[in-house]
């Protein structure tokens, strides 16, 4: 690899994480109903997919559905999981094709057994796949994934497999959902809001956040390139000084 190359892969984020963000407003700026901004936003999904295999993203995740979201009225929240099963069936060959690999995150109990069937089996045929991994984030929230991870090393501690004094940042990190995964490097949000909604928040500890306001059916394949240009234009620091990061890169 030449100086050129290394530096451009370098400004690449290893993982990308989005909250897919206005697809109602999108909706109804255009008179529709709620569903359809959700249909429209799909159309975003692949575009994204798309971009980020092209530019060498090991990681995308995609908030798809918050812990929050089943506040929504009814009719909606039935609508979005008729979506996302639908989703499963029809697009899961097609990652397998690309060789992307989907992984879901969330607590999956509320879901029907029909819905965590075809999240298990879409799941099992991408398995093997590499170029990408998508992840959705379904049921998904930062606090409860804390917590859930704070369980399991409270069952350790109770084993005696794990002193309490004992445990450190890494241990934690190490049960949360992303634990097979690298940081996330680049949040974006879309809709024009700028908060991140618990949203991974542990994992974004780190990572540079890119708002835009477009809704998210129109944040397509040139928004997105924007997003991570503006990435490879930043100077990450994690603590130190900008003289230091310069003089390590001489």
């Amino acid at each position: 690899m030449n100086d050129k190359t290394a530096t451009v892969a370098a400004a690449v984020p290893r993982h990308v994480a989005i909250i897919m963000d206005g697809n109602n407003r999108w909706a109804r700026k255009r008179l529709m109903p709620g569903v359809a901004g959700h249909k429209a936003g799909v159309d975003a999904v692949k575009a994204a997919i798309e971009v980020c295999a092209e530019e060498g993203v090991e990681v995308l995740t995609l908030f798809a559905f918050s812990s929050e979201n089943w506040r929504r009225p009814e009719d909606e929240v039935g609508a979005l999981m008729e979506l996302f099963l639908g989703a499963l069936r029809r697009e899961v060959r097609r990652l397998r094709e690309n060789d992307i690999r989907l992984r879901i995150i969330g607590d999956r109990s509320r879901f029907s057994p029909e819905l965590r069937k075809a999240m298990a089996d879409a799941e099992a045929l991408t398995a093997e796949c590499r170029r990408l991994t998508l992840v959705v984030a379904a049921n998904y929230g930062g606090q409860w994934d804390i917590a859930q991870a704070a369980r399991q090393l409270a069952a350790r501690v109770a084993s005696g497999e794990l002193e309490a004094g004992a445990i450190s940042e890494n241990d934690l990190e190490s049960c949360l959902s992303t634990a097979d995964w690298p940081l996330p490097d680049l949040c974006i949000r879309t809709g024009g809001e700028r908060r991140i909604s618990n949203f991974l928040l542990w994992q974004l500890a780190y990572a540079e956040l890119y708002f835009s306001d477009l809704y998210w059916p129109d944040f397509k394949q040139d928004a997105l390139r924007e997003a991570l240009a503006d990435f490879a234009r930043r100077q990450r620091r994690f603590g130190k000084t900008s003289e230091q990061i310069l003089g390590a890169q001489t």
